[in-house]
């Protein structure tokens, strides 16, 4: 059976033209979850007609708000409107229940101590192992990003397909063992002409993309520059709402 992939958004941190910030929908034959849910996630399954309450897990790659910082209103909209029933794991870094309970308690101050009526779990993935979360395989790998934020790439078995996900990082060779022949490798690529840290660019992709050795690249996470030349690559670029079946 196929598995679909589906660009919800695709953005940098900054809604750098007009894009929505990073979250990755993919539907197996019995499971639906996002890899990472930004700030504006909420907002951009709303535009596509998706309910939040049809997702069964979200695995976080690190915490920085253009990754994770949807999950409170997701949760207490899945709590005061949406009235969810269904269970919802979110898996990610160390201390993950504490992070999100606190950027709740940051947006909505006094919404932490709500309880939710459907089952919510939380999960700590541990780096470079594989974890078993509602039977995907998801294996953690160390990426070299904003240290405090706990940065991983994700390889996700799901069904018999691989998809994989740099997160937010500058090149390490981790990432060629989270790319290696998977299905579709989705690499960040902020910028075009230059680098940066904590990012990969464009001539990164260049040198390391016969390593990653995907079976299909699609480059995201892009910034004005990259926006502005994304013409001018021979590479796929996501664009929020593209839809991929594998």
């Amino acid at each position: 059976m196929a598995v679909t992939v589906t660009f919800v958004g695709a953005g940098d941190a900054f809604g750098s033209g007009g894009r929505f910030n990073t979250c990755i929908l993919v539907d197996g034959a019995a499971v639906r979850f996002t890899i990472d849910f930004g700030a504006t996630s909420l907002t951009a399954l709303n535009q596509l007609g998706i309910e939040h309450n049809s997702i069964d897990a979200v695995l976080l790659t690190h915490m920085h708000g253009d990754h994770f910082g949807g999950l409170p209103f997701m949760l207490l909209d899945a709590m005061l409107g949406a009235r969810r029933q269904r269970p919802l794991t979110i898996a990610g870094p160390k201390n993950l229940q504490a992070r999100v309970t606190a950027a709740i308690d940051a947006l909505f101050p006094g919404s932490s101590a709500m309880t939710p009526k459907f089952p919510l779990h939380f999960v700590e993935l541990a780096v470079g192992q594989i974890n078993d979360v509602l039977g995907l395989a998801v294996t953690p790998y160390a990426a070299k990003h904003t240290p405090t934020t706990d940065p991983t790439a994700l390889r996700v078995a799901v069904d018999d397909r691989i998809v994989s996900y740099s997160g937010d990082g500058e090149w390490t060779p981790e990432l060629n063992k989270a790319s290696h022949d998977a299905d579709l490798f989705i690499a960040e690529c902020y910028f075009h002409g230059r680098a940066v840290t904590g990012h990969m660019s464009y001539p990164d992709i260049q040198q390391h993309k016969e390593d990653f050795a995907a079976k299909r690249m699609i480059l995201t996470h892009l910034g004005p520059d990259m926006l502005a030349n994304r013409a001018a690559v021979a590479e796929q670029c996501a664009e929020d709402g593209l839809v991929v079946t594998l």
